[in-house]
């Protein structure tokens, strides 16, 4: 990187700038110090992060290093780096997030993955905040008619916009709420609440002082969300809370196939909800870290 206009005699380098960043980033307790100091170099600059460790004694303008400042002392209150970069990487798309969506997952490719192994001719992803899921397969499945709901209208606003900026709007129906009645789909998506309100407090500070709760926490188990999605539609309050009525008619009766994202753990209890709603082949697919991640259920 050359010095730019603006930049001052005995200016900041890049590894001045990086090295100072990632001391301050750890003694913060943040998990990855360097990578994130590196990320939020490379957003300020504009160049990317190979081209910054293969240039380290390049003087950053005075305006950069501003900037740069600033970015640090988010990360520093733990924001998360997405947020404060205003975009982040999934699949082959990069999505603009901010506070009224999740920051997208590794993970949650694995929604994706079986979509694409299925190649469904119509897709339902519920709850799609950022519009993630529904955009991948915009992307990558082309033949597929895709509808993509969420409860919250921030979040479809975030997904709408991230339609628009990559040329996928015509590809992608967005609606507000759950489960569009009277339709039938091939395959349903979803990655809803499942955080267990026991759990929340030993979350990082990330998810709780930064990312939206409403898409978090799912009551003491978790399954909250996931108890409401496949509960009969006959089932009283009572019921609900563990469904046993397979002849029961649910909201996803026209639903040849359904694969969720959930928590360490909470497979076997998801699996029997799937088994009762209807769907009596079910199995588990693992995340990369080997923790049961995705539940799949067909007819």
């Amino acid at each position: 990187m050359s010095a730019a206009a603006g930049t001052a005699a005995g200016a900041p380098t890049v590894k001045d700038a990086l090295g100072a960043a990632t001391d301050a980033l750890a003694a913060a307790g943040v998990g990855e110090p360097r990578l994130d100091a590196e990320l939020l170099l490379a957003a300020v600059t504009g160049r990317g992060r190979a081209q910054l460790i293969a240039d380290p004694g390049a003087a950053l303008p005075s305006a950069v290093t501003r900037l740069y400042g600033e970015f640090v002392r988010r990360r520093l209150r733990r924001e998360p780096v997405a947020y404060i970069v205003g975009t982040k990487g999934f699949r082959r798309l990069e999505l603009a997030v901010d506070r009224r969506v999740l920051v997208p997952r590794p993970e949650t490719e694995l929604l994706v993955e079986v979509a694409l192994e299925r190649r469904p001719g119509r897709v339902l992803d519920i709850g799609t905040g950022s519009g993630a899921i529904a955009l991948a397969l915009a992307d990558e499945l082309p033949g597929a008619e895709i509808v993509a709901t969420d409860t919250s209208t921030g979040a479809l606003e975030v997904a709408r916009g991230n339609a628009e900026r990559l040329g996928l709007a015509g590809r992608v129906r967005f609606e507000e709420g759950t489960v569009p009645a009277g339709e039938g789909f091939d395959l349903v998506l979803a990655n809803l609440p499942y955080v267990a309100e026991r759990d929340w407090a030993g979350l990082e500070p990330e998810v709780t002082e930064w990312e939206p709760r409403e898409a978090l926490l799912a009551g003491e188990d978790g399954l909250d969300a996931y108890r409401d999605l496949l509960a009969p539609m006959d089932a009283g309050p009572a019921e609900c809370l563990r469904p046993t009525f397979s002849d029961a008619p649910t909201v996803l009766d026209g639903t040849a196939a359904i694969a969720v994202e959930i928590g360490a753990g909470q497979a076997l209890e998801v699996a029997e909800l799937m088994r009762d709603a209807g769907f009596d082949e079910v199995g588990v697919r693992e995340d990369l870290a080997g923790i049961e991640r995705v539940v799949v259920g067909e007819r």
